[in-house]
């Protein structure tokens, strides 16, 4: 059988063939499974799916949290040759049917916590043939098969099939509006994405059997990578399968409900963690709180990188870090579930990166709305397009698909509709997502540069930023601030602290108090929420 560099399954196939059993693929605590046991388990799971009735081409949900058994089911899903579906769990019934339904998912990997869940909404379900349940006792329900029993029913050989790089995974997206969206990438594509920015931090990557293999001896079998954001969102989820392609081992908490930013730093100690991948300051702050409160408890020798995206990632909490950690490197990544590699921005102990500041990548450039070139330096926001190796399109909607994904001057380009400044050496200025741009007396003002300044004052813990109507401003820039422990501060003080960081027409007319800015678990703000505290607290009616 031809095998596929650029198929999922085949390069964990090879991986388990010439890695032995002192080499570690999943991590969880006192559990640790090697690449050979992995390996078996997930044949095993593959096949016993293949043999229940899915189909290759098939979509497979994933109802879990960060445990072995979501990285596991990835492997089998991949060999199987099924699209896997990411699945938000803290989604509620409507939600949850939702994008169960609108993926055509056939199979649902789904944690015994969310039974009852499951319980309530599968009879609205009938395109799901599959039900598998993850953590019991061997006790599930009538409707589903318990997960163990297929992990351990087989010989654990791989499975005889063909497979392509045009298989599939999606990766669904909240989005700023409208209902979730399901990305379509197929296996060659996000390769190849991967490999770019392989190529940007090694200097070159694998394109051949002989050079992967090379690659897993040589750098990737020593990884243990620690997606502590969430495998459900994009940022753990690519930051782990691109390790765990390359031979590394995934390294979950065991504290799968709440990130305890102590267990993280006990964890590293214990297993040798290299890398980690979290979101911005809502993890980077906490976990440096804890590094200052008692520096030099952990051995943090082993980690060589953090990478962050999705959010802002302040230079101050960057400087704190490094500061316990001089040998990391911090990636700061600018991507979208739509494109990955719009910039990097690395931060070492020989330099701190200012906040938002990117090098644009290889593949991107920078349009105005009409599609025309933005000229670096020309102080005009411009939209950031990434082109080469992008994916498919949105499953199932072709108009936003058309929207996103568009042709300009005969080349292919994601534009999610992340807006930026380039300044004349390259490098770009990330302002944020058009949807949640404030318009204020004819000024264009991006919430996340108006969050920086706010959480910049040191009584400040968080901060999002929301326009609400006003009939002087047409939107009244307005913040929202959790603030740190046992801290106290006033609006007025907090509104004059940043104007000593920006315009004055950015500052915020209003700064609200609220004892929770109700992030998701990925660190994403829900301006939607916050939207309407705000609309509730100045009694405005929505």
């Amino acid at each position: 059988m031809a095998k596929s560099i650029w198929n999922f399954g085949d390069l964990l196939d090879d991986n388990a063939t010439h890695l032995g059993s002192e080499d570690p693929a999943l991590i969880h605590g006192d559990r640790i499974v090697s690449w050979p046991e992995m390996s078996a388990r997930s044949n095993n799971v593959a096949r016993a799916l293949l043999d229940r009735g899915a189909q290759p081409g098939d979509k497979i949900g994933f109802y879990l949290r960060n445990q072995p058994e979501y990285v596991e089911g990835l492997a089998a899903a991949f060999k199987a040759r099924l699209t896997q579906v990411n699945v938000n769990y803290r989604y509620l019934d409507d939600e949850l049917s939702y994008i169960i339904d609108n993926s055509d998912s056939a199979v649902v990997l789904y944690d015994i916590e969310f039974r009852d869940n499951v319980e309530r909404v599968r009879e609205r379900l009938p395109k799901v043939k599959i039900w598998v349940e993850v953590g019991g006792a061997g006790d599930a329900p009538d409707f589903a098969t318990d997960y163990e029993d297929l992990a351990k029913g087989g010989d654990g050989s791989p499975l005889e099939i063909d497979r392509s790089p045009d298989d599939q995974m999606f990766l669904y997206t909240g989005g700023t509006t409208g209902m979730p969206k399901g990305v379509m990438w197929s296996h060659g594509i996000w390769r190849e994405a991967n490999l770019d920015g392989l190529k940007r931090i090694y200097g070159a990557a694998p394109e051949t059997w002989e050079e992967h293999r090379a690659f897993v001896q040589e750098v990737g079998k020593h990884g243990r990578q620690l997606p502590a954001c969430p495998l459900m969102h994009g940022t753990g989820l690519f930051t782990a399968l691109g390790a765990f392609l390359m031979g590394g081992a995934i390294v979950t908490l065991e504290n799968k409900k709440k990130f305890v930013p102590d267990e993280l730093w006990q964890t590293v100690d214990r297993h040798g963690v290299t890398a980690m991948a979290i979101v911005g300051d809502a993890f980077a702050k906490p976990m440096l709180a804890v590094l200052n409160d008692a520096p030099g408890k952990y051995d943090l020798s082993s980690v060589a990188s953090i990478t962050s995206s999705g959010v802002m990632w302040s230079h101050e909490v960057k400087q704190g870090l490094i500061e316990h950690l001089p040998q990391v490197a911090l990636m700061d990544s600018f991507g979208a579930s739509e494109a990955v590699g719009f910039g990097m921005s690395v931060t070492t102990a020989e330099g701190i990166i200012e906040t938002a500041k990117f090098e644009i990548g290889e593949h991107c450039k920078v349009f105005d709305e009409n599609g025309v070139e933005v000229e670096p330096g020309s102080d005009k926001p411009g939209l950031i397009a990434r082109g080469g190796a992008v994916p498919l399109g949105y499953y199932k909607d072709e108009k936003k698909s058309a929207e996103t994904f568009k042709t300009i001057n005969g080349v292919r380009y994601a534009i999610p509709g992340d807006w930026c400044l380039v300044a004349k050496d390259g490098t770009m200025t990330l302002l944020g997502r058009g949807s949640n741009c404030i318009n204020s007396a004819g000024e264009k003002i991006y919430p996340e540069e108006v969050e920086e300044a706010l959480k910049e004052h040191e009584a400040v813990r968080d901060a999002l930023v929301v326009g609400i109507p006003d009939d002087k401003w047409g939107q009244a820039v307005t913040g929202v601030v959790e603030l740190a422990e046992n801290a106290s501060v006033s609006e007025d003080e907090l509104k004059a602290f940043v104007r000593t960081r920006l315009a004055a027409y950015k500052s915020p007319k209003r700064v609200l108090v609220s004892s929770d800015l109700k992030r998701a678990p990925n660190g994403k703000a829900d301006y939607k929420s916050i939207r309407a505290f705000a609309y509730d607290a100045l009694g405005i009616e929505g």
